[in-house]
């Protein structure tokens, strides 16, 4: 699959069922790396610009780099009317962007889709001196039953979660992309709180789950229902997660 287009028919519950960033990122940014709010921030593969938004909302100017057209034109629709906002259709291995015209680099949740090398080239371009790379996941903790057994269900019934689910992410890799620079790593913690409909529509929000099209979908379903009976308190379940925030230069 063109990666690209993964998340064309998933827009919708990508708005509503995504986790957000905690806005501690910013603390940390501009405390320990000057990121003061007259920096100009690229979003590479902002999506439906959850992560651009953490950084508008904050008083930053935003260029929201995304490929996909859903996705993007979502984006626009949600942001638009910030004054700082701004959204291009480019990718991340080609952004368009001038040279050395952008302060902070950062990516929301889509840095394991990029091509490594060729996006730390295109970075390295576009990055003013001393500018700054800033790689952020929610990853999903498997600490409780719950999440064990739900990380389970996606094991058994994403088409290829096992195949994407951590690939260019590993610590190691991140070093690679740094090299030779230094980088820091940040964890922030992070939750959801969801009825049943909410955790649905979080299984669906991600690439790898089988649509409503699909054989595999009510199976999947069905599976989710049994596992959110068993665990759900007063009809709520809480997904947790560790927001990993990787900070460094190019």
């Amino acid at each position: 699959m063109d990666n690209t287009k993964r998340f064309s028919n998933r827009v919708t519950d990508y708005v509503k069922y995504r986790p957000h960033y905690p806005n501690a990122i910013i603390t940390f940014l501009q405390e320990s790396y000057q990121l003061t709010t007259d920096k100009l921030i690229a979003d590479i593969g902002a999506g439906t610009g959850i992560s651009t938004q953490l950084f508008l909302d904050a008083g930053y100017r935003a260029i929201a780099v995304e490929p996909n057209a859903e996705m993007r034109d979502k984006a626009i629709e949600l942001l638009s009317s910030y004054p700082g906002f701004t959204a291009v259709d480019s990718t991340a291995e080609n952004t368009g962007l001038a040279d050395e015209s952008i302060d902070a680099v950062i990516a929301g949740q889509a840095f394991h889709w990029f091509n490594a090398q060729n996006a730390r080239a295109e970075f390295k371009r576009i990055l003013k001196s001393g500018g700054t790379v800033v790689l952020i996941w929610n990853e999903r903790k498997t600490a409780s039953a719950f999440e064990m057994e739900y990380d389970q269900l996606i094991i058994t019934h994403g088409q290829d979660y096992v195949k994407v689910g951590h690939r260019n992410i590993d610590f190691d890799n991140i070093g690679a992309f740094y090299d030779p620079n230094p980088f820091e790593l940040r964890v922030f913690e992070n939750q959801q709180v969801f009825d049943f409909d909410g955790l649905k529509g979080r299984l669906l929000s991600s690439s790898y789950s089988p649509t409503k099209a699909d054989a595999g979908y009510e199976p999947m379903i069905n599976d989710l229902q049994v596992l959110f009976n068993r665990y759900q308190q007063n009809g709520k379940i809480t997904i947790h997660y560790d927001t990993k925030v990787y900070v460094g230069s190019l």
